[in-house]
């Protein structure tokens, strides 16, 4: 199996499994109680919210484990707009995860007003634009650090001292950027931060809101005293285990993670680009998270592809995860300017720590042969530009 569908999802670690394996048959005290039993579990937690909140910069007190990045997304929207009623406006881009889209359309159904703004053809959004859709009713700013489908990077400094001039809050989704590039609270000036556990090679159903020491915003769920009353309900204790113990590895692996990643990623890219005819590549060339690599195939469906990849035990998506399956174009291919028929046949490969350069070799082999293929029987006829 060659696993390029990295941005979706990422094997779990075999030092996660191990110490959650070694969590699991030691410890199954709830956290809350006060005898010893449950007061471990609880240290254990506290370690693992340490770990988390030194690698964004943070303090652990800022750590609210929530059950996905997704939740950690919505906790920040309606958790500011909840925290201050008179103030009924959003402002987000484009080019948003569905977590953050699909919250943003709930939104409009409620009466609410969200602004999107507009990016380039990179992907990279308009900082004036943003600026000047700045009101007095603004209660919050969410635009991601780096997108999950062409992995364009945000310029989320200057967002942040625009959001502070005009005292709005400002949050940034950084589920995808967290582990691939560098994500410090503090230099980035963000007073919200969504991550997940399982983009980094830890397990499914844990992720985390940083919120800044200060920020008004209320609970996402009412009920017990769990996570400084914030997100009620007992904690996900072998989630966040697994999560703190991947920020170790992760930190521990990062240099060596992304020199690995950015060597095998400008192999496969020049090897597309120089094998492959009426190829587009998609997203920034140089500001983007370098195992990213998004990619339309003129005159074919990457549906077709993506099939044709899997029979031979190559595994890539055609865009989020979120949205697969979904019948409309790409939102974020349609926000750059890619023609609906030029969208349709964009495939996205994400790499990530276990991919090889054999891995790359092979895909390179087994690629242009099968565009090739399709393309002999394809009815397409689409004009490049």
């Amino acid at each position: 199996m060659i696993y390029l569908d990295n941005n979706a999802t990422t094997p779990l670690d075999p030092a996660v499994a191990e110490k959650m394996s070694q969590f699991l048959k030691e410890h199954f005290g709830n956290p809350s109680s006060l005898y010893p039993i449950g007061r471990k579990v609880k240290e254990i937690i506290t370690e693992a919210r340490e770990v988390i909140a030194k690698a964004i910069g943070a303090v652990r007190t800022e750590i609210i484990f929530t059950a996905s990045g997704t939740e950690a997304d919505n906790f920040a929207i309606r958790g500011v707009l909840d925290a201050f009623p008179e103030k009924n406006e959003i402002i987000t881009s484009a080019i948003e995860h569905p977590a953050i889209m699909n919250s943003a359309d709930y939104l409009e159904k409620k009466g609410l007003k969200v602004t999107y703004v507009p990016v380039d053809k990179y992907g990279t959004v308009d900082i004036d634009f943003l600026r000047n859709a700045i009101t007095p009713q603004t209660s919050l700013i969410s635009v991601m650090y780096a997108n999950n489908e062409v992995g364009t990077i945000q310029p989320i400094e200057q967002i942040s001292k625009i959001a502070k001039e005009r005292g709005v809050l400002f949050h940034t989704d950084a589920v995808q950027a967290f582990g691939k590039i560098d994500v410090n609270v503090n230099k980035l000036g963000v007073d919200l931060l969504s991550i997940s556990a399982h983009k980094i090679y830890g397990p499914k159903g844990v992720g985390a809101l940083y919120i800044r020491k200060g920020t008004n915003i209320w609970p996402l769920i009412y009920g017990g005293s769990q996570e400084r009353e914030m997100r009620a309900g007992t904690e996900n204790t072998i989630g966040i285990v697994g999560f703190g113990e991947a920020v170790r590895v992760m930190t521990e692996r990062k240099d060596k993670d992304k020199k690995r990643t950015k060597k095998l990623s400008e192999q496969l890219k020049k090897g597309i680009e120089e094998k492959i005819p009426k190829v587009k590549f998609n997203g920034h060339e140089k500001n983007r998270m370098k195992g990213t690599l998004n990619f339309s195939f003129y005159n074919l469906e990457a549906e077709a592809i993506l099939l044709s990849l899997a029979t031979k035990g190559i595994y890539v998506s055609t865009g989020s995860a979120c949205s697969e399956g979904a019948e409309d174009v790409s939102h974020v291919l349609e926000a750059i300017g890619l023609k609906p028929e030029v969208a349709r046949s964009s495939v996205r490969m994400s790499l990530g720590r276990f991919n090889t350069e054999e891995d790359i070799k092979t895909v390179l082999e087994e690629l242009p042969e099968i565009v090739e293929k399709l393309r002999e029987i394809s009815a397409l006829d689409i004009d490049e530009d």
